[in-house]
């Protein structure tokens, strides 16, 4: 059984500590101490990392669910019976207990804002999942966000105190619980001042204030008309926030506007390229009848090079010329490649795949297709495959 010091103190960044037991398993090297800080994961919070005895702590985990036993995972042996001094990474323990802290604000601020119940967390990552046991529609959804959101930062410019206890078992239906335990036998509690009593073994803040800003990015549907909302909290709510403002002073400036007039540009840019795509869509749809046109004077088989954005209209328009068998290319942009659609009418599309196994594969073009093939090839034999394809056709013929 080991001691859990991250109740007593999860404040605390050090310990020292017996190994009990030390043995290695699967390539890993693991171990049990008397007592430990290193949080295990669970409940959705993720294990705590850092040294013991100087070697780095890789992963912690309890054999059996709600156990007495912790493991460390480490990157070297430690002998057993050891006495060992260890130390948790304090930067990535502090944004675990912000993000479970907020969690627990968060889960009742949407509990009072519209009765959602939550059902499921994860605090695997800077962004807090919170699953809730309604769908309400993407609507209604957006204005509880809100709502919630106000609620859950007024507790934490309220500066709540946050405590945890144990509580015998008897003493456990008596108390107003968001939720009821999961685990039999006397319960640990955390209880936010006037604010949230839910039953939890993970690591929290001292109050409310240290949790905060906490924002809510967004929400999804889930399964069985379930939600799941995404949030941030404490310093990576922070952090988050920056990257936005950075991104959006580097599209205002793009964009010679203030940070509030980027929509509107970006709306107006948008209409632009819109109607710039309409007039490139009139215009290679014209360029194709030509070069489909001047292709079908000049006689099939014939090859040619065209504009990119016109190359599948091109095509298809050859295409309904009969007796059509042609070769098109366009260099992409950069000009280190060609793309290439081989086009035949109806009726010759039999010819396309022995053309392009026998007359271009072997140049580097790499395609394939039903109809028409189409690929790419390197920029440096393009002419080639372009002025030797009409007699290679024809002999193919």
């Amino acid at each position: 059984m080991s001691e859990r010091l991250f109740w007593q103190d999860p404040y605390a960044t050090r310990f020292e500590a017996t190994v009990t037991r030390a043995w290695e398993e699967g390539g890993r090297f693991l171990v049990e101490l008397d007592r430990t800080l290193f949080y295990p994961t669970s409940g959705g919070q993720p294990h705590d990392t850092g040294t013991l005895g100087g070697v780095r702590v890789l992963d912690v985990f309890e054999p059996e669910k709600h156990g007495a036993r912790i493991v460390h995972v480490l990157e070297a042996p430690l002998e057993e019976g050891a006495r060992v001094e260890g130390e948790i990474d304090w930067s990535r323990r502090y944004r675990h207990m912000q993000r479970h802290t907020g969690q627990h604000i968060l889960s009742q601020a949407f509990l009072r804002a519209a009765q959602w119940n939550t059902i499921a967390v994860s605090l695997a990552g800077p962004e807090i999942h919170i699953d809730f046991d309604v769908w309400p529609g993407p609507e209604a959804a957006g204005e509880v966000l809100e709502q919630a959101e106000a609620l859950a930062n007024w507790a934490v410019y309220a500066n709540l105190a946050v405590s945890a206890r144990e509580v015998p078992e008897a003493q456990v239906p008596l108390l107003p619980l968001r939720r009821m335990p999961k685990v039999r036998g006397a319960v640990r509690v955390v209880e936010i001042e006037d604010w949230d009593l839910a039953p939890c073994g993970g690591t929290h803040l001292r109050s409310t204030a240290e949790a905060g800003p906490i924002k809510l990015l967004g929400f999804e549907k889930g399964k069985k008309k379930t939600i799941r909302v995404y949030a941030r909290s404490g310093w990576e709510a922070l952090e988050d926030y920056a990257a936005k403002h950075r991104t959006l002073k580097t599209l205002a400036a793009r964009f010679s506007s203030g940070v509030f007039d980027v929509p509107e540009r970006v709306k107006k840019l948008e209409e632009e390229l819109y109607a710039a795509r309409g007039e490139a869509q009139a215009l290679a749809a014209e360029l194709a009848e030509g070069y489909a046109r001047e292709l079908a004077r000049a006689g099939f088989p014939a090859a040619r090079q065209v504009p990119l954005a016109a190359l599948a209209e091109t095509g298809r328009r050859v295409a309904e010329w009969p007796g059509a068998l042609a070769l098109l290319a366009a260099l992409e942009p950069g000009g280190e490649h060609a793309r290439l659609l081989l086009v035949a009418h109806q009726g010759r599309e039999a010819e396309l795949q022995e053309l392009w196994k026998e007359r271009l594969e072997p140049l580097g073009a790499r395609g394939g297709g039903r109809g028409h093939i189409q690929g790419r090839l390197p920029a440096g034999k393009l002419q080639l495959a372009l002025g030797a394809f009409p007699a290679a056709a024809k002999e193919n013929t």
